[in-house]
C-alpha cells in the first residue's frame, strides 16, 4: 500500500469534483409513459372510483413490484392523444419489465383500433386496462429473470450512488481537517483517495449490470400483448356498440359517474339485453330509413270519383270547363262550393298527432324462438323500441303496455317533453310479466290513456299496435265500447301476429280489432314492419 502523503485541499475537492460531475447519475424515471399532471389526476380520478382496478393493483402487487406502476402506464397508454415512450436508458431499472410491456403494447397492431375507442375516456382506458389483465399477469409471471437482473441493477445503482454521496462527506471531513494553509493531513487525504476508487468502482458495476438488464428481454412479452390489445379492442368496441344500440351518446357516457357507467356497461352486456342488440340496433337502422322516406299527406290507391275543391286532384273534363269561357263561371261556382269532381285515392291515414301505444305480449309463449334463435319477445321488444324512437322524433308521447293475463299489466310512459332516461327503457325492456293472454285489459288501458291525453291536451288520432303471438276472445260488451272509443277519439290500431300466422287470419279477434294487421314468421325479418314508420 502506497505510504499516505498530506494533500492540498484545492487539488482534493478539484478531483472529487470532476469525479463527482463525470458520475453524476441522471434522474431514472419510474413511469415509462411521459405524462403531466393533468393526466396523472385523470389516473388518480379513476383509479380512486375503480374498485376493479384496485383489486387488480393489489393481487399484482402481491407477487410483483411495481405493479400499480405498470398500470398506470398502460392507462395512459389508452388515454392519452399521442402516448410518447421514454427511451430505456431513462427508466429506472426497477421499471424496465414495465417498460418493455408498454412498448410490446405500443406496437400491437391493433393497437390503433383500440385507442379510437379509449382516447380522452378515462373509463374506457380503465376499462381496456381490466380486459388485458389476464395477459398482462401472464408476462409479470414469466418476467422472473428480468426482474432479478433489474433488481441487481437496482442494487447496484443504490450502492454506486451510496459511494457517490461517501467521497462528498470524506471530501468534507477533509475540509474540516485541513490547516490554514490549505494542507490535508495524510490520513485524510488518502480517505478521500479511497472513498473515489471505491466509488468508481461502484459506478463501473452499476454501469455493466444496468446494460445487463436492458439486454434481458422477458420471454413471449410481444405475442401475449398483442393478444392483450386484441381483446382490450374487442371488448371496447363491443361495449361502444352496445351504448350505441341502446342510444346512449358519448356526451352521456362523460357525464355520467364511473360506477354508474361500469353498472350500466355490465347489464347491457351480461343480461338479456345484450342477445337482443343486433337486432335492437337493426330495427332502430330500419326505422330511420322509413322516416327519412316517409311523405306527409301522400295519396293512395285511386279507387274513384269524389267532390271536392282540391284543385290538385280535380279530374280532366273538369279542366276542360275552364277552356270555355261560357262555362268558366260554372267552374268558379263549383269550386266555391266544393263540388268539383276530383279523383278519389285510398291509402293509410296521415300520421297521427295523439301518443304512440306499444301493447307488448309477454306471456310464456312469447319466450320461444324462431330462426336465428330470436325470441317472439325479442322481436316485439325490438319493434317497440324502434317505436319509442319513433315517438320522439315526432315529438309524440310514447307508452309501453307490457301485458300477458288479465291480472299481468304493466304501463311505462315516456312523454315527449321530457328525457325518455335510459334506466326506465332498460326496465320496460326487461320486464317479462308471464302467464297467458288477454287483449281486454292492454287495450283498455290504452284507450284510457288516449281520452287521458284529448281530455288534457285536446290530442286525437292517437297509434296503438298490439304486439302478440296469440288469440283471446272478448266479450261482445266490451267490443261495443272499444268501437265508440275508437271513433270518439279517432286512433288507429295495427297488429303484429309474431310466429303464429294464424291469429292474422280473416275472422279472427285480432283481425277485427285492428284496422292494419300483418304477419311475422321470419323473425330475422325487421324490414316486414317497414311501413308502420312509414304512416305511424
Amino acid at each position: 500500500m502506497d505510504e499516505a502523503t498530506p494533500g492540498k485541499l484545492d487539488e482534493l475537492a478539484s478531483r472529487a469534483g470532476e469525479w463527482l460531475a463525470a458520475t453524476a447519475t441522471p434522474r431514472r424515471h419510474t413511469a415509462a409513459v411521459v405524462a403531466d399532471r393533468f393526466d396523472r389526476m385523470a389516473w388518480r380520478d379513476t383509479y380512486d372510483q375503480a374498485a376493479a382496478l384496485q383489486d387488480l393493483a393489489e393481487e399484482l402487487n402481491e407477487r410483483h413490484p411495481y405493479a400499480t406502476d405498470l398500470l398506470t402506464d398502460a392507462f395512459l397508454t389508452a388515454y392519452k392523444a399521442g402516448p410518447r415512450l421514454r427511451e430505456p436508458a431513462e427508466m429506472a431499472p426497477s421499471r424496465l419489465v414495465n417498460h418493455q410491456v408498454i412498448a410490446a403494447l405500443l406496437e400491437s397492431s391493433d393497437f390503433a383500433d383500440l385507442h379510437r375507442e379509449t382516447v380522452g375516456d378515462p373509463y374506457a382506458a380503465a376499462m381496456a386496462v381490466l380486459a388485458q389483465a389476464g395477459e398482462l399477469r401472464r408476462i409479470l409471471d414469466g418476467s422472473l429473470a428480468a426482474r432479478e437482473q433489474a433488481g441487481r441493477a437496482e442494487k447496484a445503482q443504490r450502492e454506486a450512488e451510496g459511494a457517490a454521496t461517501a467521497v462528498s462527506e470524506e471530501h468534507q471531513r477533509a475540509a474540516d481537517e485541513a490547516a490554514e494553509d490549505g494542507t490535508v493531513p495524510a490520513p485524510a487525504a488518502d480517505t478521500v483517495q479511497q472513498a473515489i476508487r471505491t466509488a468508481e468502482a461502484a459506478a463501473q458495476q452499476a454501469a455493466q449490470d444496468a446494460t445487463r438488464a436492458l439486454a434481458v428481454a422477458v420471454p413471449g412479452v410481444r405475442a401475449t400483448a398483442r393478444n392483450a390489445v386484441a381483446k382490450a379492442a374487442a371488448a371496447a368496441r363491443e361495449e361502444a356498440a352496445l351504448m350505441r344500440t341502446w342510444g346512449v351518446g358519448p356526451g352521456e357516457l362523460e357525464r355520467m359517474p364511473f360506477d354508474q357507467r361500469a353498472r350500466l356497461a355490465e347489464r347491457l352486456r351480461t343480461s338479456r339485453l345484450a342477445q337482443w342488440a343486433e337486432l335492437i340496433g337493426r330495427f332502430r337502422q330500419m326505422a330511420d330509413g322509413e322516416r327519412a322516406r316517409k311523405v306527409e299527406n301522400a295519396t293512395g290507391e285511386l279507387v274513384g270519383v269524389t267532390l271536392g275543391d282540391d284543385l290538385s286532384r280535380v279530374i280532366p273534363s273538369e279542366l276542360a270547363n275552364l277552356g270555355l269561357p261560357g262555362l268558366r263561371a260554372v267552374f268558379a261556382a263549383r269550386y266555391a262550393a266544393g263540388e268539383l269532381m276530383l279523383y278519389d285515392s285510398q291509402g293509410e291515414q296521415a300520421t297521427g298527432l295523439g301518443a304512440i301505444i306499444a301493447c307488448v305480449d309477454t306471456s310464456h309463449s312469447m319466450y320461444e324462438a324462431g330462426p336465428g334463435g330470436i325470441t317472439r319477445e325479442a322481436w316485439a321488444k325490438a319493434c317497440a323500441l324502434a317505436l319509442l324512437d319513433q315517438a320522439r322524433h315526432a315529438g309524440r308521447d310514447f307508452v309501453g303496455i307490457l301485458f300477458s293475463a288479465a291480472d299481468k299489466l304493466q304501463v311505462f310512459r315516456f312523454p315527449a317533453d321530457r328525457p325518455a332516461g335510459l334506466a326506465r327503457t332498460l326496465d320496460f325492456a326487461e320486464t317479462f310479466l308471464g302467464g297467458g293472454t288477454s287483449y281486454q285489459r292492454p287495450l283498455t288501458a290504452a284507450s284510457e290513456v288516449l281520452e287521458e291525453e284529448f281530455n288534457d291536451a285536446a290530442r286525437s288520432r292517437g297509434d296503438i299496435v298490439m304486439l302478440t303471438d296469440d288469440d283471446c276472445g272478448v266479450t261482445e260488451e266490451w267490443m261495443l265500447g272499444w268501437n265508440e272509443a275508437k271513433r270518439r277519439l279517432g286512433f288507429r290500431v295495427f297488429g303484429v301476429a309474431i310466429g303464429t300466422p294464424r291469429i292474422a287470419e280473416e275472422g279472427s279477434v285480432l283481425a277485427a280489432l285492428c284496422d292494419n294487421l300483418r304477419s311475422v314468421e321470419d323473425l330475422t325479418d325487421v324490414h316486414c314492419a317497414a311501413d308502420l314508420f312509414r304512416v305511424i
